[in-house]
Order: C-alpha cells, then sequence, then structure tokens
C-alpha cells in the first residue's frame, strides 16, 4: 500500500506496538560527501518575497508537504494541516486581509524595538507574494482533536512539532529547486475565517512557493558561522 492510500487513525491509548527498523547503513564517504552536498545546498536557501508568476509543478509542492508530514511529532499525534491555497479570489482576500493586519503593524502595533529589527531585512506592509507566488500553503496547528463521539484529546508539544514540520517544508521545497516564503501576519485569525477552518486548528505561517522573480532582490545579510552557533562538550 503506498502512503498516500493508507489511512492514520488516532492511536491514544493503544498499546505500545513495535516495528523493526534495519536501514542500511551508509557507508562513512558517502555520508560525508552527502553531508557536505547538503549544507552547501542549503546555504544557498534564501527568503524570497519577488516571485515569478510563472506556474510550478504541484506535484512537487505535494511531495514537500508528504516530506514535512512525516516530521516527528508529540506523541506521534501530527498535529498540522496544510491548505494548499489555489482559488485566485481567496489569494486575494488573505492579502488584502494580511495587509490591513501589517499595515496596522508598521504604523506603530510592532515597536520600535521590532521595527529597527525589520529595517534590515525591507520589508513594509505592502504583502505582493500572497498573490505572485503560483503557490500559497498555509499552515495549521491542530490544538486538539475530536474523537468520534466528540470528546476533547489534547495535542502535546504542538508549537514544536509544527515548527519542526515547517523546517522540513522549506527545505523541502529548497531542494526541489523553488523559493519560499515564512509570512506570520499578526493576527492570523482572519485565515481560519477566509479558509473555513475548525475550531480546532490555529494558523502558524503561511508560505508563497514559487520561482524567484528574474528581477528579485534579497537582503545581503551574512548567517552566523558554525563556531558561532555550535557548542562542544
Amino acid at each position: 500500500m503506498s502512503p498516500d492510500t493508507q489511512q492514520w487513525t488516532p492511536i491514544h491509548g493503544q498499546p505500545y506496538r513495535p516495528a523493526p527498523y534495519r536501514p542500511e547503513r551508509m557507508p562513512a564517504q558517502e555520508s560525508l560527501a552527502r553531508a557536505a552536498e547538503l549544507r552547501e545546498r542549503m546555504d544557498g536557501r534564501r527568503t524570497v518575497r519577488h516571485f515569478s508568476a510563472d506556474p510550478v509543478p504541484e506535484q512537487v509542492v505535494r511531495d514537500a508537504i508528504a516530506c514535512a508530514a512525516t516530521a516527528p511529532s508529540g506523541a506521534h499525534q501530527q498535529p498540522w494541516t496544510f491548505v494548499l491555497v489555489k482559488d485566485p479570489a481567496v489569494r486575494e482576500q488573505i492579502r488584502a486581509a494580511a495587509e490591513q493586519e501589517e499595515q496596522l503593524s508598521y504604523d506603530g502595533r510592532l515597536g520600535d524595538e521590532w521595527l529597527a529589527a525589520l529595517r534590515p531585512i525591507g520589508t513594509d506592509a505592502v504583502k505582493t507574494h500572497l498573490t505572485d507566488a503560483p503557490a500559497l500553503i498555509v499552515v495549521f496547528q491542530q490544538r486538539y482533536w475530536l474523537g468520534e463521539d466528540g470528546t476533547k484529546h489534547k495535542h502535546y508539544y504542538v508549537d514544536e512539532s509544527v515548527g519542526i514540520a515547517v523546517g522540513m517544508l522549506l527545505s523541502a521545497l529548497h531542494l526541489s529547486g523553488l523559493a519560499a516564503l515564512i509570512h506570520t501576519p499578526s493576527p492570523m485569525r482572519f485565515l481560519s475565517h477566509v479558509l473555513n477552518r475548525p475550531e480546532n486548528e490555529k494558523a502558524f505561517a503561511v508560505i508563497p512557493v514559487g520561482y524567484p522573480s528574474p528581477d528579485c532582490e534579497v537582503p545581503d545579510l551574512v548567517r552566523k558561522s558554525l563556531d558561532q552557533v555550535i557548542v562542544e562538550v
């Protein structure tokens, strides 16, 4: 049975059922080569705000979402929903609502310190990427799930689980040749309304996906070096 046809059901309260896991061990030299290649490719990833309108293969986006859905999660409850927004009218609604919230933020709601932190990034309240990019993924976190009798069951480590899944989504998109952006308008309650999501879901991030535009520019930034982010004990 392919992963696309398997149907997950809640395992809450079920007994532990171990399964053998015997992946083939990769030779050390191959592992070193793959790690070096991956490090170089990921170092080329950039957050893009200027997208081409050229369409992207939808299956690439679906496969990237499938990769994200393999992320580890608290108690394997997989508390995420990925909404792939195709309807141009819905995307216009999302952009209009997001820009309204963003304008309030840039007009003072963010505060001087946050605005100063954003200045080197070159952002403002205009969010053309929400309608320019050919694909738009809205990620929701599921705060709880409902049993067949309507009983609420809490999800655990939701923020951590969904954050890991989104990181894997960005990696999968980049390694598949696409560019993306994490957009988090605040507040994001309008997304639940526009996309008609159930009460147990809360918007986590909006991710435009596509190819950079021919005139795309990104901030001239420097990442921390390895010795600035790693501590060996």
